[in-house]
C-alpha cells in the first residue's frame, strides 16, 4: 500500500521555524510582529504599527524608519536594489508626513560579488538620493563567505522632520474619509516575476519604484490635512487597507472597478493566477482624507484614483464591491504571492 505524506502548502499559525511567509507582509508576518517583536519590545512609538516612528527632539517632531532589501533579482526593469533601498525608506518616512532628509546605508556583500555590479548599484543609490532630496550621511559594509549570502543585501534607515501641523496615524482614520490610491498597482511585483522566471510579454512591464515624498509634500502644502498615509508594499493594496482597518477599528469599502491596474499587468495576473490587489508596489500609497479633500488630492497627483471610503466604525473589516455579485471580504493572505520582491 502506497503511503503519502500530507503537507499543507500554507504554514500553520503555530510554527517552530521561520518560513518565507514570515516575511511576506501577510497574516503570518503580522502574527510574528505582534506575538514576538511587539510583545517583547512594546513602547508607545512601536505600538502605533505605522511605517515609521514619530517622536520629538526638543521642539522638533521627527520621523524615523528603517528597512532591509533582499530582492531577487537585484536588477530589474525600472530599477535595482540600490534605487529600491532609497525609495523604500524615503517613502516610509514620507508616510509619517515628514520630509526625509538623511539616510544611513549598510551593505552586506557576498565574497565574489562583481565590483562592476556594485558600482552600478552605488551610482543608482546616488541618483535616487539626489532625486528624492536626501543625503546618505553614514554607513557600514560587511562581507560574508562565498555561499553564505546571496550577492548583496542592503539596509537603509531614514530620518526626517514632520511637517508643521501634521498628525498622521492609522487611528486618525474616521468614517466618511475618502480612500485615494496614488496610481496603478501591481507593476513592481510583475516586473520582478517576469525577470526572475524568464517570462516575456508583448511589452516590458517596468517597476513603479519611485520616491513619493514630493507627492506627499504637495498634498500637505496644498491645504489637505491627511488622516493617514500607507504605502502598498509587501502584501499590496489589500494588506495595507486591512492593516489600517484593524488599527483604526473601521469598515473600509472599496470598488473593484475603480482600482487602477494596467492592461498588461492585469493580463499577466490572469495568466499567472495572481490577484492584483495583493501584488507589491514600490511607488504607490493610499491617502485617507476628508471627503471634501479628495478632489484636491486627485488634482495634485494626476494618476491618483478615488477607490472607496470609510463607511463605519462598527467593525474592523475591508469589503470590495464587485461589478457582479455581492460585496466580498478583503483579507490578508497568509504569506505572499511572490517572495523577495523588496
Amino acid at each position: 500500500m502506497t503511503q503519502f505524506d500530507l503537507n499543507c502548502p500554507l504554514p500553520l499559525d503555530q510554527n517552530n521555524h521561520i518560513t518565507m511567509a514570515h516575511g511576506g507582509g501577510g497574516k503570518i508576518m503580522n502574527q510574528l510582529i505582534q506575538n514576538l517583536f511587539q510583545s517583547q519590545l512594546s513602547n508607545p512609538h512601536l505600538d502605533t504599527l505605522h511605517d515609521g516612528a514619530v517622536f520629538e527632539i526638543g521642539s522638533v517632531k521627527m520621523a524615523f524608519s528603517t528597512d532591509s532589501f533582499v530582492i531577487n533579482p537585484i536588477f530589474f526593469p525600472g530599477g535595482d536594489i540600490g534605487s529600491l533601498a532609497v525609495h523604500g525608506t524615503v517613502n516610509d518616512v514620507a508616510m509619517c508626513g515628514a520630509m526625509p532628509k538623511y539616510l544611513s546605508l549598510a551593505i552586506i556583500l557576498e565574497e565574489g560579488f562583481p565590483v562592476s555590479d556594485l558600482e552600478k548599484i552605488v551610482h543608482s543609490i546616488k541618483s535616487a538620493s539626489e532625486k528624492a532630496g536626501v543625503e546618505v550621511v553614514t554607513g557600514d559594509t560587511k562581507v560574508v563567505d562565498k555561499g553564505k549570502g546571496d550577492g548583496i543585501y542592503i539596509n537603509t534607515a531614514g530620518i526626517g522632520e514632520v511637517m508643521s501641523g501634521v498628525n498622521i496615524r492609522p487611528k486618525n482614520v474616521k468614517p466618511g474619509d475618502a480612500v485615494v490610491v496614488s496610481g496603478d498597482i501591481g507593476r513592481h511585483a510583475i516586473a520582478i516575476m517576469a525577470v526572475r522566471e524568464g517570462l516575456e510579454f508583448s511589452t516590458t512591464i517596468k517597476s513603479d519604484s519611485m520616491a513619493v515624498n514630493h507627492q506627499v509634500n504637495s498634498i500637505i502644502n496644498n491645504g489637505v490635512s491627511p488622516h493617514c498615509f500607507r504605502d502598498c508594499t509587501r502584501g499590496g493594496l489589500a494588506s495595507a487597507l486591512v492593516e489600517i482597518s484593524q488599527s483604526a477599528q473601521i469598515h473600509i469599502e472599496i470598488e473593484e472597478e475603480k482600482i487602477p491596474v494596467l492592461k498588461e499587468v492585469n493580463g499577466a495576473c490572469e495568466i499567472l493566477g495572481f490577484d492584483p490587489i495583493y501584488l507589491a508596489n514600490e511607488g504607490r500609497f493610499i491617502s485617507f482624507v476628508k471627503e471634501e479633500d479628495a478632489k484636491k488630492v486627485l488634482e495634485i497627483i494626476p494618476d491618483s484614483v478615488l477607490i472607496g471610503k470609510v463607511i463605519s466604525d462598527m467593525q474592523a473589516k475591508v469589503t470590495m464591491i464587485q461589478p457582479y455579485g455581492p460585496a466580498k471580504i478583503v483579507d490578508m493572505l497568509s504569506g505572499e504571492q511572490l517572495p523577495r520582491i523588496c
